[in-house]
């Protein structure tokens, strides 16, 4: 187990390879999906363990509904499922959980489904689980700058007033610190169109391990590779 020292206040995890676990299993490539979420019942109960505060899951991109019209479907359909199954477990666990992203585009059971885990989980205090479904940064980023124009273009606000902290208070995370360590797992190495202005500081962790197959242990070698980290915030140390 990690010592409680150094951990990371905030973990962010893009969950990749799903897909591409049921393909080497010559299995549906949903049947990835559902074993994703052991992954991430994993990844709860450890963050809780050693004291994460935060706990960020990219779900669903905004990107994602190009994907076949029936994995879309059966994700959706999991997200509900896994929702409801899971909300008791989350209580007991005393884990708050908050979703971000765009919702207009979530038919009505999803939203039943986020509107009913959200309030029965808000007042929560052990760990705050963010997910982010039907995500994507870029928009995120324009819809920020659409709310704070309309501010400068009412009165509320004026150009010379508009900083980083007042960009920050405008994105879906608002209120949320922002990630100390991302993890993306299956070997690929990039951002995705996720929380790009969050993670401008952020440790990164890639791993090649699929996201079914990441478990306790290489969350705990993730949190390991953090705190041999030296964090500089573009400062120089002696």
């Amino acid at each position: 187990m990690v010592k409680d020292k150094n951990i990371p206040q905030h973990v962010a995890i893009i969950m990749d390879g799903n897909g591409r676990w049921a393909k080497q299993k010559g299995l549906d490539r949903l049947q990835g999906h559902y074993e994703g979420v052991v992954s991430v019942r994993e990844v709860i109960q450890t963050s809780l363990d050693i004291g994460v505060k935060y706990l960020t899951v990219y779900a669903f991109s905004s990107e994602n509904w190009g994907r076949p019209k029936s994995e879309v479907e059966g994700l959706m359909e999991l997200f509900c499922k896994t929702i409801s199954l899971e909300i008791p477990s989350l209580v007991d666990k005393n884990v708050r959980v908050i979703f971000i992203g765009e919702r207009q585009s979530l038919n009505a059971s999803v939203l039943d489904s986020i509107q009913l885990c959200e309030q029965t989980t808000q007042k929560n205090t052990a760990l705050t689980l963010v997910v982010a479904l039907n995500y994507g940064s870029r928009r995120e980023i324009v819809s920020a700058v659409k709310e704070i124009s309309q501010a400068v273009c009412s009165g509320e606000m004026s150009v010379e007033e508009i900083s980083e902290s007042v960009v920050s208070d405008h994105l879906f995370t608002k209120n949320i610190p922002d990630p100390d360590l991302l993890i993306r797992t299956s070997g690929e190495c990039r951002l995705s169109n996720f929380l790009m202005w969050q993670l401008s500081y952020t440790e990164f962790y890639f791993t090649k391990t699929l996201w079914p197959d990441f478990h306790k242990e290489a969350f705990l070698e993730a949190i390991n590779y953090y705190k041999t980290r030296s964090r500089r915030y573009g400062l120089v140390t002696e």
